[in-house]
């Protein structure tokens, strides 16, 4: 149960952590497009994108899959600019009309790659474990809480913009978009492969 306990607060901090904030920016711009009304649909898109994290944590773990960590590194910050810029969907569509199998596909992907990104580390961690299930499992556990609640604060942003300011919901998407864009701009530049 300890270990459990130790991979779930790695999870917890391995997603919170300011210094790396690479998913914070993900979940932000994944999040910045729904309001409380549509806490189903975000929650969804969460969850898949743990899933699909995992799951390339697994088979990394397992040696079934090997990448360039120099590709991937390159490849997080353009999952989050792709996610901001397709936010641009929900301000020139109306309310949801958006479809989520498409935001389904797309998260899955970057599922994949944001857990890449985070698969050497994990591997270095797991070296010594025979038990590898527990640990990805704790893992996923402590994610998921913690994309949880970087999607709660979003959507407490969004309520006090939208609800309490009256700031127009096309206004909100494109600034925060905007904002997510501009922050991840200088993580391409300094990640490019050269």
């Amino acid at each position: 149960m300890q270990d459990f306990i130790f991979y779930i607060k790695l999870g917890l901090n391995h997603v919170l952590d300011f210094g790396a904030y690479d998913h914070i920016l993900f979940l932000s711009a994944l999040a910045v497009p729904f309001t409380f009304k549509y806490w189903k649909r975000v929650l969804i898109l969460a969850t898949v994108f743990t899933i699909t994290h995992c799951i390339s944590l697994a088979v990394s773990v397992y040696e079934v899959i090997t990448v360039d960590v120099g590709l991937i590194e390159f490849l997080i910050p353009v999952t989050i600019l792709l996610t901001a810029l397709f936010n641009f969907t929900y301000v020139f569509k109306e309310a949801m009309d958006v479809g989520l199998f498409l935001h389904i596909l797309a998260t899955s992907f970057f599922g994949l790659v944001h857990g890449f990104g985070f698969s050497n580390y994990f591997k270095m961690l797991m070296a010594e474990e025979e038990d590898k299930i527990t640990p990805l499992l704790g893992f996923a556990t402590g994610i998921e809480l913690s994309q949880v609640t970087i999607i709660l604060v979003v959507l407490a942003i969004a309520y006090v913009m939208l609800d309490l300011l009256k700031i127009k919901r096309r206004i909100f998407i494109m600034v925060a978009s905007i904002l997510i864009i501009a922050i991840t701009i200088p993580l391409l530049i300094a990640t490019f492969p050269i």
